[in-house]
C-alpha cells in the first residue's frame, strides 16, 4: 500500500510538470496580439521555460550535498505557483519572467522524479517510469484542451486559464510536505561514483532525450498555430493539441508491454523515428481532413519517445546515486537542445512565411533521433562495468 502511495504521489506532481508549457500553446496568437509579440518572440515564450527545464542538472554536479528528493519537489511546486501568478501579470517583463521561473521550477522536479523511481521502486522501472509519462502526457493533455473552453466559459482573457494553474501544483506540494520533513536535509555524493560526463554512454542517452524533447516541445508550441493556419478553428486546433498529449499516454503505456519482448530498447527507437516521419509528414502536407489521423500517429510516437528516454535514466544507472547524475545531465543537456526547436521554428517561419521548410526540419531531426537512440537502447549500464569514455585515460 506504502508502494502505491508513493506512485500517486509522483502522479501529482507529475500532472503539473508540462501544463504551464503546453497551455500557452492554443492562446499564443491572443498573448501575440494582447502584447505585440513577434513571431520569434512567440517562439521565444515556449523556449525561454525549456531552457531553463534541465538548469537544476546543470547546477546538481557543483553541490557537495544533494538535497533529498522530496524536499526537491516541494520547492519546485511552490516555486511553480508563483511563476505562473507572476506570468499572468499585464507585463511583458512579467510574462517572459514568469516563464524563466516556470522553467526553473520544473526543472527540479524533471531532475528529483527519476532518482526517486530508481531508488523506490528498482524492480519496476519501466512500470513507474510508464506511469510517470503517462501522467506528465495527461496533465499537458487536459491542460491545452481546455484552456480555450475555459476562457470562453468565462468571457475572460487569456491570463484566466493559465492563472488556474497555480491551484493543482500547490496541491502537490501540500502532499509532499509530511514526506519533505520526514526526509533529511542531504545526501552526501558517494564515493567513488562515475563520472556520468565522461561516459559516452551517458552522452547518447543525453541527446536521445534532447532531440525527442526537441520535436515534443515544437509540437506543444507550434501545432495549434499551424493547424490554425491550415483551416482548424482556434478550438479545434487547441483540441488537436490536447489529442496529441493523450495519445502520448496511449504510446507511453506500450512501452512496458512491448519491451519485455525485446532484448534491449534499440527497436523502440526506430519506431519513434518512423511514427514521428509520418506524423509530421502528414500534418503538414496530407488534406486537413486527415490531420486527425496523423496527429494520432505523432502523438503515439511521442509518447513512446518520451517514456523510451525517461526509462534510459534508470535502466542504464547502476544505482540510485547514478541515476541522479545522469537524470541531471540528460536532462540538464537535453532540455537545452530540445529550447532550441520552438525558437528556431518560429523564426524560420517567420522567415519563409509557411511551413514546408520548418516540416523538412522537423523530418531530418526525426532521422537524426535514431543515431544517438541506438547506442542509448543497447544493455549497458554506467558505474557497473566498464565502458568507452570520451576522454583518454592516463
Amino acid at each position: 500500500m506504502r508502494r502505491y502511495a508513493g506512485i500517486a504521489l509522483i502522479v501529482l506532481v507529475a500532472l503539473n510538470l508540462r501544463p504551464a508549457i503546453v497551455a500557452v500553446g492554443p492562446l499564443l496568437r491572443q498573448i501575440q496580439d494582447d502584447l505585440h509579440l513577434s513571431g520569434t518572440a512567440a517562439g521565444a515564450l515556449t523556449t525561454l521555460p525549456l531552457v531553463f527545464f534541465g538548469s537544476f542538472g546543470l547546477v546538481l554536479p557543483l553541490l557537495r550535498r544533494s538535497p533529498r528528493g522530496e524536499r526537491l519537489l516541494v520547492a519546485s511546486m511552490l516555486v511553480l505557483v508563483v511563476a505562473l501568478l507572476v506570468r499572468v501579470l499585464p507585463s511583458q517583463i512579467a510574462l517572459f519572467g514568469g516563464a524563466l521561473l516556470a522553467g526553473i521550477a520544473i526543472s527540479v522536479g524533471n531532475i528529483a522524479v527519476p532518482s526517486i523511481i530508481k531508488r523506490d521502486h528498482p524492480q519496476a522501472i519501466m512500470a513507474v517510469t510508464a506511469v510517470y509519462t503517462i501522467a506528465v502526457t495527461v496533465g499537458a493533455a487536459v491542460s491545452s484542451s481546455v484552456a480555450v473552453p475555459i476562457e470562453h466559459a468565462t468571457g475572460s482573457s487569456w491570463r484566466l486559464p493559465l492563472a488556474l494553474l497555480a491551484i493543482p501544483a500547490g496541491l502537490a506540494a501540500l502532499a509532499w510536505l509530511p514526506r519533505a520533513r520526514r526526509a533529511a536535509a542531504a545526501v552526501p555524493a558517494a564515493e567513488g561514483s562515475p563520472q556520468v560526463w565522461r561516459s559516452g554512454l551517458a552522452w547518447q542517452v543525453t541527446a536521445f532525450m534532447g532531440v525527442q524533447s526537441l520535436l515534443a516541445y515544437v509540437v506543444s508550441g507550434w501545432l495549434p498555430t499551424l493547424c490554425q493556419d491550415r483551416g482548424l478553428s482556434e478550438t479545434a486546433a487547441g483540441y488537436a493539441l490536447g489529442v496529441t498529449s493523450l495519445l502520448q499516454a496511449v504510446g507511453a503505456l506500450a512501452v512496458p508491454v512491448i519491451e519485455r519482448r525485446l532484448r534491449d530498447q534499440r527497436p523502440l527507437v526506430v519506431l519513434v523515428g518512423v511514427l514521428c516521419l509520418i506524423g509530421f509528414s502528414g500534418t503538414a502536407w496530407a488534406p486537413i481532413g486527415s490531420v486527425w489521423l496523423w496527429i494520432v500517429v505523432l502523438g503515439l510516437g511521442q509518447g513512446v519517445g518520451f517514456a523510451t528516454a525517461l526509462s534510459f535514466i534508470g535502466l542504464r544507472s547502476a544505482d540510485a546515486h547514478v541515476a541522479a547524475q545522469l537524470s541531471g545531465m540528460a536532462q540538464g543537456v537535453g532540455y537545452v537542445i530540445a529550447a532550441l526547436g520552438p525558437l528556431a521554428v518560429g523564426a524560420v517561419h517567420d522567415a519563409t512565411h509557411g511551413w514546408s521548410v520548418p516540416s523538412i526540419i522537423l523530418l531530418v531531426v526525426s532521422v537524426i533521433l535514431v543515431v544517438p537512440g541506438l547506442g542509448a537502447g543497447r544493455a549497458r549500464t554506467i558505474g557497473a562495468e566498464p565502458e568507452p569514455v570520451l576522454v583518454s585515460r592516463p
